[in-house]
């Protein structure tokens, strides 16, 4: 493996565990394994989830609400399939999961949603500690809609702004619509009582700045990071945990745009692609296309 990216330091601000993977883990694993010194924020430990499979299905907010400890197991193994290290903003639970926009738990006066003036501190403190040439998060519509992603843009820019060395350049995790459609297409089957989505469904957009195609061994690093949170995500390849031991299968007409299928607890199968996507939100222009990192200097 090429170690040319020693003395990158980066910095992925994340809503909650799960994110870290399915929106950027290709470019963690890839960083990673490539040299760079990389650290996830997780802003909030995900109480607000449902729960795949029965035997844990009781942890959920209005059950025994124990899902959000439950989960930092769940991204302490994602975070080591992908070589990085992981903080939570604050500590764990200082933030509570938010839930969508309409949710009880909107009001809750712990939630991320509400998190003011301290979670920009608490982040800026961050960024003053670690500082981060690099640093990843969503776009001011936080990716779909999510109050906690739109959440985690805000204190990422206002953060940067504040810190002692900006970072050189942010970057917004987002969903290729062309990249989604031909993965898509590409699913010849799904699982019994999976569904396929809708026109427009899927949250994605047109245009990007960057697309960083996925090596082996970072599409690998960062399937397992994703089974790695089996109360959330749903892998249909066939194999079964504690969490979930219910067996999903799903078939590709052609792996070279996805390599799986996989569900959140909505069971809509989407395509894990080959390739990741990347706006530019702020900082030094991109300088090629096919880099997260070309013109940065460190």
């Amino acid at each position: 493996m090429l170690r040319d990216l020693v003395g990158l330091r980066v910095v992925a601000v994340h809503a909650h565990p799960d994110d870290e993977t399915i929106w950027t883990g290709g470019a963690l694993a890839d960083f990673s394994q490539r040299g760079a010194d990389v650290t996830v924020i997780t802003c909030t430990l995900g109480e607000q989830g449902e729960v795949i499979g029965e035997p844990f299905a009781q942890l959920v907010a209005d059950g025994a609400d124990q899902l959000g400890g439950f989960r930092i197991g769940e991204l302490a193994a994602s975070l080591a399939a992908l070589g990085v290290r992981g903080e939570f903003l604050g500590g764990a639970g200082q933030w509570r999961d938010s839930g969508m926009i309409g949710d009880a738990a909107n009001d809750n006066p712990r939630s991320f949603i509400h998190s003011g003036p301290a979670a920009e501190a608490q982040l800026t403190e961050v960024f003053n500690r670690l500082q981060p040439h690099l640093v990843i998060t969503y776009g001011p519509d936080g990716g779909y809609g999510h109050p906690d992603h739109i959440r985690a843009h805000e204190i990422t820019h206002r953060a940067a702004s504040q810190a002692q060395q900006p970072p050189q350049r942010i970057l917004w995790a987002v969903t290729s619509a062309p990249a989604l459609a031909e993965g898509l297409a590409d699913i010849a089957t799904i699982p019994h009582a999976w569904r396929r989505p809708q026109e427009g469904e899927l949250a994605a957009v047109d245009k990007h700045d960057a697309t960083l195609h996925l090596s082996d061994a970072a599409a690998a690093a960062k399937l397992r990071a994703m089974k790695a949170h089996p109360t959330q995500l749903w892998i249909a390849d066939g194999d079964v945990n504690a969490v979930n031991p219910e067996a999903a299968l799903a078939t590709l007409s052609s792996t070279e745009v996805a390599f799986a299928v996989f569900a959140l607890s909505n069971l809509i199968a989407q395509p894990l692609l080959r390739t990741e996507h990347y706006q530019l939100g702020a900082g030094t222009a991109i300088a090629d296309v096919n880099s997260l990192t070309a013109g940065l200097s460190w």
